[in-house]
């Protein structure tokens, strides 16, 4: 590996989500501000879409960490259940009383959200891969964003998907679900501008120091490939230093870049940045 040669205590470019590398951009930070403020002021349900690769998990993850200790979190990773298996799961992760019918699992989440309320808490879910949810899964997330009191929701409900997500919530069977969206976020890809940024933002956080090793050619090659697509961009950027390493230099080149590209499945050919810069 290349840590030793580039100076790095752990490798810099993981595309696993780990909040202790976040970079906060500025299309995730604008959505992370969304979320804060849709939580506080209540409105119940909160969507966050963007496409493969763009961070949602991590985003995800932010937020929940963000969140104080008078909020009961629940975080469902794979929502590709059908109602009760998935009311179960919500049950077990708020600490509600478990059961096998699903009229019951409402009632026993209802019980514990108003017991959380009488001690000034409040809980959020967060349902992360929404885009596969099956569409009487959904409608029973409707049926526990009823839960509220007189003044406010007792449980909000904030889902991380896909674009095909909002395909599914534009279905007529969707249409309640979708009226209660008060606040949404759409991520899009990395600026070209805050690519060298968050490069290097991420080799300091891993031990490097010094100089960049991503020349700004070769900053604008990875852009032009990944298309600002975080998870792209960390594939990319680690087989440029695997390059390095093995050539026995300390800088990262435009032609390393090209090379890297042309063996990774999904990045965009030269060809897809000409037409569109034309």
């Amino acid at each position: 590996m290349y840590l030793a040669h580039f100076g790095l205590n752990e490798p810099p470019f993981s595309i696993t989500p780990d909040t202790q590398f976040v970079y906060a951009g500025s299309s995730h930070q604008s959505a992370l501000n969304t979320l804060m403020i849709a939580y506080h002021t209540g409105e119940g349900f909160i969507k966050v879409t963007g496409e493969v690769g763009t961070g949602k998990t991590l985003l995800c993850r932010r937020f929940l960490a963000s969140l104080d200790e008078q909020t009961v979190a629940a975080y469902i990773p794979n929502p590709m259940l059908e109602p009760r298996a998935l009311l179960a799961s919500v049950a077990e992760e708020l600490g509600a009383e478990p059961g096998n019918d699903a009229a019951f699992l409402i009632k026993s989440i209802n019980r514990r959200l108003l017991s959380l309320a009488a001690d000034g808490k409040g809980a959020v879910v967060c349902i992360d891969e929404a885009q596969t949810m099956p569409s009487l899964t959904l409608e029973s997330l409707r049926l526990l964003s009823n839960l509220e009191t007189e003044k406010r929701k007792l449980l909000q409900i904030v889902l991380f998907g896909q674009p095909e997500l909002d395909e599914k919530l534009a279905a007529p069977s969707a249409r309640q679900l979708l009226q209660r969206i008060v606040f949404h976020h759409d991520i899009v890809p990395m600026p070209k501008a805050e690519l060298q940024s968050y490069l290097d933002h991420r080799m300091q956080i891993a031990g490097h120091r010094g100089e960049s090793v991503f020349l700004p050619a070769a900053t604008r090659m990875i852009h032009r490939h990944s298309g600002g697509t975080p998870r792209l961009v960390n594939i990319l950027a680690h087989k440029v230093l695997l390059s390095a390493f093995g050539a026995g230099r300390y800088q990262i080149t435009a032609n390393m870049v090209r090379q890297a590209a042309a063996d990774t499945q999904g990045a965009r050919p030269a060809r897809w940045w000409w037409q569109f810069s034309l």
